[in-house]
């Protein structure tokens, strides 16, 4: 109960920090999940926040009005349409990332071997031995990574 607690909390934090830059937690998720220098294509979105095409569609026309996306037909077949981070887009991602990479403040509390004893335990319970990445961490193992576009 105490991880799961853990875990709770630390949701609510993801929310309060998507709120502060007007955005809701799947907002926050794609705009993580876009790589800066890419576009994407919609299917490969949709696919790695794992909804529909109407639902990834609504996340991306909020998105487009805060101007942190574009969308754009795709240089190699126009009926595909791709999404792009704008330069606000990625100045949002790049907050959105170091706000997230901030210890939690209750870590404050704890001592140097607490700390230690807890990363001990958290390697213990990793299935793989893969580099740990935002993207990595929002895109269930399951699903594939986004394909790039044009």
């Amino acid at each position: 109960m105490l991880l799961i607690g853990a875990v709770f909390q630390r949701q609510d934090y993801l929310v309060q920090t998507a709120a502060e830059l007007g955005l809701n937690p799947g907002h926050m998720k794609a705009l993580i999940l876009l790589d800066p220098a890419h576009p994407a294509p919609m299917r490969s979105l949709s696919d790695a926040l794992m909804c529909d095409a109407s639902m990834a569609t609504w996340l991306v026309d909020r998105l487009e009005e805060q101007r942190l996306v574009e969308r754009k037909a795709s240089t190699s077949d126009r009926r595909v349409k791709t999404v792009a981070l704008t330069q606000k887009g990625v100045a949002a991602r790049k907050q959105i990332e170091a706000k997230l990479l901030e210890p939690p403040p209750e870590f404050d509390a704890l001592t140097p071997e607490d700390l230690a004893g807890l990363m001990r335990a958290l390697r213990k319970l990793r299935t793989t031995d893969a580099p740990i990445t935002l993207e990595g961490l929002l895109r269930p193992a399951r699903r594939a990574p986004i394909r790039q576009g044009d």
